[in-house]
């Protein structure tokens, strides 16, 4: 420990960007004028000033140093400058006003107590180690001062003088005034920089001898090649040549390769023998070889052709998606019935047009979360298949899907090929992810060439760029998903069968995440099984008052959440199993995050509640109507497209045209309407709000506020008429998510309610209307409360 002496009251001169240690005799600019008050100041201090390095965040280090005023002068650039001799450390005291502008601090001086035996040993080391560290730098007159020096906080001091040592290591080095702690540390950093110092000459050092031995080896192979050449024995890659000649032949025997594909594989074969190997195109020939006998040319995999138990499977790793689970199950029915009965495919010499498999195309459609990507992996396992997933979000360049053509440098097979090769199987299940999403540009239109790639009709001999070969696609799987149809081509969405998955029920999602997401969460957060007991009232509060989503993606993750709470209580020893049940989540998850806000929206005249679809599923959508003085004429507001502005002016024109009918007074329609979507940052358009518009305005108009259980869809004509609209299941899923009781629909929409789950048809009351004045008695309230002036 280091002894504590007498304390001085000293001037403060600051140290921005370094630090003196004890022993140090250095050179200071006087740059600021705090320094250069500290420098007058010390004329009445015995010409002695303490040096306090000042820190990054403003504040100043713990210890300071005491130094010595040994000569004032000028730099060459005019900046007047000391030369201080540092005697001590210092711890650093209260502030002190002197009788200068000067700052002056209570500092009470430190001295480093004698060395002990363990001091003494630890200096011996770090004395070996900072030699070797500074002639690996090349600092001898350093080293040249180690050799004056033998005690041991001096020695560990010596640091202050290495160039790479850290302006944080510094201060701390001023700050640990027990010796024996002080070389431990130095000796530490030391032996740091050492060892990086030796890793990077060793690696210079490999690299270097690694070249050498390139350049020799290279030269060797040069000469080698020389002589075999001249005693005609030049058989290098013959043995490569035999090995693709008999892959060539084994699988032209086993009736895997056409006879198109096996005449341009034994012609790059014969370019290849005809190719030196120092000439670049061999390296292609061969890269070009190599991708084709990667391909599974002949590989199927059984089709597990058992139609419960396929079905048991699909149902264990999703609940619900009945309709894209029975379009499975039809698919492979219809393989099992064309393997019993022995039927051939269609395909003949003089056809070769014909389908030769019949093809099997689903296209997923639906919300985030909702389970389509994962659905393809369970289909795969029923079928007893090879999965690859092939994902197509943010592809824009042709070549991706198709391959690039060989006489690119660089090129390569294109992603189905890649998917095939990896899948080790000519009939996979692909799983084409996000195909919404692909874009197109100035590189080509990657949903033209997977047109080819998709249909049935052709796919049988799909042509890569790179490859140049007929590939048979026909027996392969496709399962496309998207969130939007609006984005995939005609042609494209015309090749495939699109199933919807309109999102979950929180029936649904209550058992989902009982069978399936809780299990996972409970692995992933380090729990086992029993310490933790959810019950289902609990989900249905999560599904209900944290989660308003068409999927199971934030649900999850609110789960996740919920049992990383668990597993802290678990890990700090309180007993188990911790039950959580519909009163504890908020405990565990805060207060809920959605309320049902209809009935406080609705409750003054001129709002009314709509239904909408949107990326992300249906969504209940508000419409807020308003009036004011000023010019006649309408104002519509939101991120509203086209169809949505031509909508509101239907809506204002049916109004005007049947005000008397209606109750309104002729000189309330002399006034300027506004329309407006909240979520305005959220792009919105569509006919279906014409019935939601109307309603809203003639709220606003008669004084009669919309019933708070209402939300209603529908396209609305100029004569009142209300027309179909898309998206029945989404818009109805989302009213019982929002907690609505009634729904208007369209009369014509009446069969799509058969999509509807039973549970939410039993909760709602469905109006199926005509004409939109059916609507003004199915959703205003009787009284009216203050219609518009």
């Amino acid at each position: 420990m280091a002894d504590r002496l007498d304390t001085l009251t000293l001037p403060v001169l600051p140290l921005a960007s370094g630090v003196v240690l004890p022993q140090m005799v250095i050179t200071l600019a006087l740059e600021t004028e705090e320094a250069r008050l500290a420098a007058d100041a010390a004329e009445g201090a015995n010409s002695q000033v303490l040096l306090v390095p000042k820190l990054t965040s403003g504040r100043y280090a713990r210890v300071g140093t005491v130094a010595t005023i040994e000569n004032r002068g000028t730099l060459p650039g005019g900046t007047p400058a000391l030369v201080v001799r540092a005697t001590g450390r210092a711890h650093i005291g209260a502030g002190v006003i002197g009788q200068t502008a000067a700052l002056w601090l209570e500092a009470e001086h430190i001295e480093d107590a004698p060395p002990t035996e363990r001091a003494i040993e630890l200096a011996t080391e770090l004395r070996a180690t900072v030699r070797a560290l500074f002639d690996r730098l090349g600092g001898r007159r350093l080293t040249e001062v180690l050799n004056g020096v033998d005690d041991p906080g001096a020695l560990a001091d010596l640091a202050g003088w290495w160039p790479d040592l850290s302006f944080d290591h510094k201060v701390e080095l001023l700050e640990t005034v027990d010796v024996e702690e002080r070389v431990i540390k130095v000796t530490g950093w030391a032996k740091d920089a050492l060892a990086e110092l030796e890793l990077s000459e060793r690696i210079r050092k490999d690299v270097s001898e690694g070249l050498e031995k390139n350049q020799r080896e290279f030269l060797l192979r040069q000469q080698m090649a020389s002589i075999r050449k001249e005693l005609g024995e030049d058989g290098e890659g013959e043995d490569v040549i035999e090995e693709y000649r008999a892959k060539v032949a084994g699988l032209t025997e086993a009736g895997s390769l056409t006879e198109a594909a096996t005449t341009a594989i034994e012609r790059e074969i014969d370019r290849l023998e005809r190719t030196p190997a120092q000439n670049m195109e061999h390296g292609w020939i061969r890269s070009w070889l190599d991708t084709v006998f990667e391909i599974p040319w002949g590989e199927h995999s059984d089709d597990h052709l058992d139609i419960q138990d396929a079905r048991r499977i699909l149902d264990e790793d999703h609940t619900g998606l009945d309709e894209v689970k029975e379009r499975i199950v039809e698919f492979l029915a219809v393989r099992k019935l064309r393997a019993e009965r022995g039927i051939e495919d269609a395909e003949s010499k003089e056809n070769r047009d014909v389908r030769r498999k019949p093809g099997a195309l689903v296209l997923l459609v639906g919300p985030p979360g909702v389970g389509k990507t994962s659905l393809g992996a369970s289909v795969a396992r029923a079928l007893g298949r090879k999965f690859v997933r092939v994902a197509l979000g943010g592809v824009r360049d042709e070549a991706e899907i198709r391959g690039h053509r060989r006489t690119y440098v660089g090129a390569q097979a294109g992603r189905i090929v890649r998917a095939v090769q990896e899948a080790g199987t000519m009939n996979p299940v692909f799983l084409l992810d996000e195909v919404d999403k692909v874009g197109a540009d100035w590189r080509g239109d990657p949903s033209s060439a997977l047109l080819e790639v998709l249909d049935p009709a052709q796919n049988h001999s799909f042509r890569d760029h790179y490859l140049e070969v007929e590939l048979d696609l026909s027996d392969v799987l496709f399962i496309a998903t998207a969130n939007v149809l609006d984005t995939i081509p005609g042609p494209l969405l015309d090749r495939m069968e699109v199933v919807r998955l309109d999102g979950y029920t929180e029936v649904e999602k209550v058992a989902i995440a009982r069978d399936h997401l809780l299990a996972r969460q409970v692995g992933r957060n380090g729990l086992r099984e029993g310490e933790v007991v959810v019950d289902d009232g609990a989900l249905a509060e999560i599904v209900s008052g944290y989660t308003r989503e068409a999927g199971v993606r934030s649900l999850e993750r609110e789960v996740g959440k919920l049992l990383r709470k668990v597993a802290t209580k678990v890990a700090a020893g309180e007993p188990t199993p911790v039950t959580i049940d519909e009163g504890a989540v908020r405990t565990f998850l805060g207060r809920r995050r959605f309320h049902d806000e209809v009935a406080a929206r609705v409750a003054i005249p001129g709002v009314a509640t709509g239904l909408a679809v949107t990326g992300a599923g249906g969504d209940v959508l508000f419409v807020e109507a308003s009036s004011m003085t000023g010019e006649a004429g309408l104002t519509v507001t939101g991120q509203l497209g086209d169809v949505m502005k031509e909508s509101a002016q239907i809506a204002l024109s049916y109004v005007r045209s049947r005000a008397d009918k209606l109750g309104i007074e002729a000189s309330s329609l002399e006034r300027r309407f506004h329309v407006h979507f909240p979520a305005g940052a959220v792009p919105k358009d569509g006919p279906s709000a014409g019935i939601t518009m109307t309603t809203a305005l003639v709220s606003l108009l008669t004084g009669r506020p919309v019933r708070p259980a209402v939300g209603m869809t529908g396209e609305v004509t100029l004569q009142g008429r209300v027309l179909p609209i898309g998206g029945v299941k989404q818009k109805v899923l989302a009213a019982h998510r929002a907690g609505l009781t009634d729904v208007i629909l369209p009369k014509r929409n009446e069969a799509d309610l058969d999509d509807v789950p039973e549970e939410v048809r039993g909760a709602i009351s469905f109006h199926l209307v005509d004409d939109v004045a059916e609507v003004f008695d199915l959703a205003l309230e009787d009284i009216a409360l203050e219609p518009a002036a």
